[in-house]
């Protein structure tokens, strides 16, 4: 349709179908048989028939023959046969599982992060998304939100810049119509990964300056790639709820950062400002909502039922609801809806492209590149083939790897590291037994109580427990290496997932303890969705090797690495902390006036443990071994117009060859206001042959030096600053530069 014609259909509609359009319920309701407001799914939302086929889209519909069917039964009764938007949580991957996000991040690799949403916008496409709520650049420092395990950027808003714009245009090519192509939700508006003691849906309250340094700029880049919609965030932003926050919406997003697409809200969020108290009832939820400029309504009955009467009462919400649908219809018809209600939806395709042998076996290469090496006492690792091994663990012979927002990916289906290792290694050198359970019933009881779920009965367990613990012993005993299967449960880790004990399970870390008695060399496979506290175990292991929540390519991928025919890359973009009081923990913090660089009482520090984290961000082991060295700049002092190149040499010192990710920090030493002790400002991926020595370029720009000054306005102030390169954000050279 051409814009005139958008508004010509704009123009004839009745109120209550523009209403419709700017609602969201979850698409299952069309494939019910009982679609009665009285009995049936509707009645908890409290809309009725009509009301239910003027709704402009819907959540979580997936499959060709799916779409089709609830676009024709909905098409059957609409009017002017506007065609429903189908959009999806596909977090990391649809058929085929990908690793998590922050494992994602970790492979500090733009290649792998597109290649990533290349398969999943195609396979969700085919399957009939036309919108898909990711990106998610949540700024994350806190490991006790559950949630960090969908930040793609970490704890670094560089990182999640250059991933957030890499996977919006991905995901929306330069022509939504084209086969592979879905519009992408940018969440969550705004600084949700902030919320106070890591618990979900809670407050957050920070400086302008500091949102705006730190939290804004990877929102902000994700929306100069054009990404269609945003979606905004459950928590409270100084005082205001995002959902109805004029200034986060109107002044922020729509004028500053010139914002033109969909605002949708989360789940139920725009209801939830009653219980906030800020909102008097439904209806005036309703107006805060559209004043703010919220465009869809996701699932609450708020817009549906008190929209007209504001509509009634004011011209100007009227002409605010107007804007809303002129938007919506935009993107329907960006994506050639009206032309092709099934958009790219196509049966004979899904049954070719998805999940197919050649992107699986892409996907096994790009799993690989996400696993993080954080320890290798004596070269322990690679495995030796040869050698006896014995597999233990809750995880060493489970499909359950692939996370909490793998909803539609079949677990089940998913290879096991034991099934993976018995193809590499021989029968008389795998030795396997499971030695715990991932979690004690009551805590899986409550895990399954806090959803509604049937919980499961307390059946001497202790004795259970007892004899797997005695079995792994005994095989442990017959073996020359443990090769220990650990970590969280994964629906310890996502949504609706904080923690205040971010350890391994107690039954886990007595396993440990109990093998480590032993005197034999142990690994750890480490599966989790966020950061955890390992100082309590980490001397009691000889390698650990994490593998997050690695997807359905998983365990082939973590046998290939164990025996050495891929080198670990990846690299941390999250502090793992000494323990959980530590939290939030992040590299580039603020120095305070007495900061802890040497012994003494009265310091910012902790009596029990140490300051600095216990891995730093940036940090990741490899086979090989590298080393930094010769770093120069062509020039120490340079004008607001000028360049420096950084040259310096990394050497492979190996037999080993692999990729190193070398970076390079910034820290500016004086300034109108405190600044990070170091910055992130670029990095590289680099292959090294073996005892390959190469010379590295980077190159400093002005537009590295600014920041929010006191005053709020961006801009680089004169003055001595640092340089800094290496391979991780501790162990790094430094050299001394001067803007004039």
């Amino acid at each position: 349709m051409k814009e005139k014609e958008i508004k010509n259909l704009l123009n004839k509609m009745t109120l209550e179908e523009k209403i419709g359009q700017m609602v969201q319920v979850a698409g299952d309701i069309f494939l019910t048989d009982d679609i009665n407001v009285e009995t049936g799914p509707l009645k908890n939302l409290e809309l009725s028939n009509e009301q239910l086929y003027q709704v402009g889209s819907i959540l979580n519909v997936m499959g060709a023959e799916r779409v089709k069917k609830v676009q024709d039964e909905y098409l059957s009764k609409s009017r002017l046969k506007i065609p429903l938007l189908f959009m999806d949580d596909v977090i990391n991957g649809y058929k085929i599982a990908f690793p998590i996000p922050i494992a994602q991040g970790c492979s500090w690799s733009i290649d792998v992060i597109k290649k990533i949403a290349e398969i999943s916008a195609m396979e969700s496409n085919i399957a009939g998304a036309n919108v898909n709520f990711s990106p998610m650049v949540d700024l994350s420092r806190d490991a006790r939100w559950g949630r960090v395990m969908e930040s793609i950027g970490g704890e670094d808003p560089y990182l999640g810049q250059v991933y957030g714009k890499a996977i919006v245009e991905t995901y929306q090519g330069k022509d939504l119509k084209k086969l592979g192509n879905v519009a992408s939700t940018v969440k969550h508006i705004a600084a949700y990964g902030a919320a106070e003691a890591g618990r979900d849906y809670n407050t957050v309250d920070m400086s302008e300056r500091e949102f705006r340094q730190y939290y804004l700029p990877a929102y902000k880049a994700a929306i100069e790639a054009n990404a269609e919609m945003v979606m905004t965030s459950f928590n409270i932003l100084n005082g205001i709820p995002a959902t109805i926050n004029r200034w986060l919406i109107q002044d922020l997003l729509r004028k500053e950062l010139g914002f033109k697409g969909i605002v949708i809200s989360d789940y139920g969020a725009i209801e939830e400002t009653i219980i906030h108290g800020i909102s008097e009832d439904e209806k005036h939820a309703a107006l805060n909502a559209i004043n703010a400029g919220v465009d869809i309504d996701m699932m609450s009955r708020i817009y549906a039922n008190y929209l007209k009467d504001l509509c009634l009462e004011s011209k100007e919400i009227e002409e605010k609801v107007n804007e809303s649908v002129l938007r919506i219809l935009n993107l329907k018809n960006k994506l050639g809806l009206f032309e092709n209600p099934y958009g790219n939806s196509n049966i004979e395709k899904e049954k070719t492209y998805i999940m197919s042998k050649e992107n699986l076996e892409e996907t096994k290469k790009l799993v690989e590149e996400t696993f993080v090496l954080l320890k290798n006492k004596d070269n322990i690792l690679p495995l030796n083939a040869n050698k006896k091994i014995a597999l233990i663990g809750p995880y060493a012979d489970n499909t359950a790897i692939t996370g909490s927002w793998s909803m539609f990916s079949d677990r089940k289906k998913n290879t096991t590291i034991l099934e993976a290792l018995k193809r590499k290694v021989k029968d008389e050198n795998l030795l396997y037994s499971k030695g715990t359970e991932i979690l004690r019933i009551e805590e899986i009881n409550r895990i399954l109580k806090a959803d509604g779920l049937q919980t499961l009965e307390n059946k001497n367990e202790k004795e259970e427990e007892k004899q797997m613990l005695q079995q792994a012993k005994n095989i442990a005993k017959e073996s020359d290496i443990i090769l220990l299967a650990l970590g969280e449960h994964y629906r310890q880790s996502g949504e609706a997932c904080s923690r205040s004990n971010i350890g391994l399970p107690k039954n886990q870390i007595k396993l440990i303890e109990e093998l480590h008695k032993l005197g034999k060399p142990i690994i750890m496979i480490l599966f989790n969705g966020r950061p955890l506290e390992l100082s309590s175990v980490e001397r009691k292991l000889d390698g650990i090797l994490e593998v997050w929540f690695p997807g359905t390519m998983g365990a082939e991928a973590i046998i290939d690495v164990l025996l050495g025919n891929t080198n670990p890359s990846g690299k941390l973009t999250m502090s793992f902390p000494q323990n959980v009081g530590q939290c939030p923990i992040y590299y580039n913090h603020y120095n305070t006036g007495r900061p802890h660089n040497y012994e003494g009482r009265y310091l910012s520090r902790y009596q029990d443990i140490p300051t600095k984290s216990f891995y730093p961000f940036g940090y990741g082991l490899s086979y090989s071994k590298f080393e930094y060295r010769n770093l120069k700049l062509d020039k120490t002092k340079i004008k607001e117009d000028e360049k420096i190149k950084v040259s310096f040499e990394v050497e492979n010192k190996s037999d080993y060859e692999g990729y190193e990710i070398v970076q390079m920090y910034i820290k500016d030493l004086f300034g109108s206001v405190v600044r990070p002790v170091k910055e992130l400002k670029d990095f590289k991926k680099i292959y090294f042959k073996k005892h390959e020595i190469k010379k590295i370029d980077f190159e400093i720009t002005l537009d590295m030096l600014k920041f929010w000054n006191e005053k709020l306005n961006f801009q680089a102030e004169k003055g001595e600053f640092k340089v800094y390169v290496g391979g991780n954000s501790t162990e790094v050279l430094e050299e001394k530069f001067v803007l004039e």
